[in-house]
């Protein structure tokens, strides 16, 4: 059967587009460039880090003082 070639004005990569992205680059790498540093997802990874930030330290700041929270 013969090979198809893809429709014109296509969205398919290009050997430019693919040879643009780098071939050794693991899944984690891949994650870290796409979901954690991206620009556009800053702003939702900022307000999870706040959140997990403020978690830990009302763990710290209750192991830390929680006796004397409680009334005598």
């Amino acid at each position: 059967m013969a090979r198809r070639a893809a429709p014109p004005n296509s969205t398919y990569l290009t050997s430019s587009a693919a040879s643009s992205k780098s071939h050794d680059e693991s899944a984690f790498g891949r994650f870290m460039r796409e979901e954690i540093w991206a620009p556009e997802k800053r702003p939702g990874n900022f307000s999870i880090l706040t959140g997990f930030g403020l978690f830990a330290g009302s763990i710290v700041a209750i192991r830390l003082w929680g006796e004397a929270m409680v009334p005598a």
